[in-house]
């Protein structure tokens, strides 16, 4: 596996493979053929059907100006649901062209290329390895990824969890409408205001977390900056679940960082070994990978065992196997933001089931990651980030 810092990424929404991953790959294209006067870019796949909604020609255009895209919605048989053909021309003449796929959560790759995110730092094939590995030298999930990651990665951390809290605090000060036409309403302030005072009440935990995942994905909605965790669509589980870690319980930003680290390695491996992109996989692989991520970073807040570990994210995984990925309109509005909050909450659940029953579990966390890339790939492609079905094509305005 690659290093963890390819899972989190500092960017605009509302879209990880929509706008991150295509703004990213039109910038390096562009630095590539400094001399060229045109640039044409066909959009093909998911990219092509969604690509309106989520913004995608804007943030093509944003790191290339005036570059003509196109959308291609006929071509099939692409090696990825996210594939764009780049071209840079010079008085009508084409000086190059090339292939590149968004392969999830802002990363590019280059046909036939390899790059810097591509570098090796974990060998182990499984997360059973990854384990075996921490057991043998007696290390925590943090301690064992700081042993193979940059001397500078935690700083990295924090750098990225204060972007996580700064999204979150950004969002639970805003009211209106997000942009898309939609009318979608946002919540979070509302959602934060309402709540009940009643210590330790189940019900004001999970009010409060919900506002927290609305804040950070209404943020993303309205193209706002935001972290990839695992991508944008579902950047907002993550830091609503250790934002109430810290800001309501209490927990020191240092124990926050290394649950970081843990979710992380888990998003890590996911990417790795199946998908964390909706157009390739469904909605299983963002919002059921970032639940995963947070039931395993919540899980090494209270300090739980590696076996419990793996058990709350096996947990988090299984229950969203089948999940899809059907936006409305091509937004990331509905179904999106309540899934976020569902997803916080159904993370807490992974967790303390995990804490009594991790004895007892009969599934592995590498099993249910095979199997949700398998299921995945078996999803219609009608419920894989096209709008094509489901809530996209049933949905008919305000009941």
């Amino acid at each position: 596996m690659r290093s963890v810092r390819s899972v989190y990424k500092i960017g605009h929404g509302p879209s990880s493979s929509h706008t991150v991953g295509p703004y990213r790959a039109a910038q390096e294209f562009r630095k590539r053929y400094p001399d060229a006067d045109a640039f044409h870019v066909t959009l093909f796949g998911s990219l092509a059907f969604t690509g309106a909604g989520h913004g995608t020609m804007k943030a093509i255009r944003s790191a290339i100006p005036n570059a003509e895209v196109v959308m291609d919605t006929e071509t099939q048989d692409l090696p990825h649901p996210n594939t764009m053909l780049f071209a840079a021309m010079k008085e009508g003449n084409t000086l190059g062209q090339i292939r590149a796929f968004s392969v999830g959560g802002g990363s590019v790759r280059f046909e036939g290329e390899e790059n810097s995110e591509e570098r090796e730092l974990y060998p182990e094939k499984t997360f059973t390895a990854i384990l075996e590995t921490c057991r043998r030298s007696c290390l925590t999930l943090p301690a064992f990824i700081y042993t193979r990651e940059e001397p500078d990665f935690r700083e990295y951390l924090r750098e990225i969890w204060h972007a996580m809290r700064a999204a979150v605090e950004r969002g639970l000060q805003k009211e209106g409408v997000l942009p898309g036409g939609l009318g979608v309403q946002r919540k979070a302030r509302m959602l934060h205001e309402k709540r009940c005072y009643n210590e330790g009440s189940d019900v004001t935990m999970n009010r409060v977390i919900a506002s927290y995942a609305y804040a950070v994905s209404e943020e993303n909605a309205s193209e706002e900056i935001v972290v990839t965790a695992p991508t944008c669509g579902s950047c907002g589980v993550i830091p609503a679940v250790l934002y109430y870690m810290e800001e309501d319980r209490g927990f020191p930003e240092d124990e926050i960082l290394d649950a970081l680290a843990t979710a992380g390695l888990i998003g890590n491996y996911i990417r790795t070994n199946a998908s964390i992109s909706g157009a390739e996989c469904g909605c299983q692989a963002e919002i059921g990978s970032a639940c995963s991520m947070a039931a395993g970073a919540l899980a090494t807040l209270y300090q739980m065992n590696l076996d419990q570990i793996e058990y709350a994210a096996e947990i988090a995984m299984e229950h969203h196997l089948g999940l899809t990925c059907d936006p409305v309109g091509g937004l990331v509005q509905i179904p999106c933001i309540e899934r976020n909050a569902v997803a916080a909450m159904r993370a807490i659940s992974a967790v303390n089931l995990s804490r009594f029953l991790y004895e007892t579990r009969k599934i592995s966390f590498d099993v249910v990651v095979d199997t949700m890339y398998r299921t995945g790939k078996d999803l219609s492609d009608k419920y894989r980030e096209t709008s094509h079905g489901g809530l996209a094509e049933l949905y008919q305005g305000e009941c």
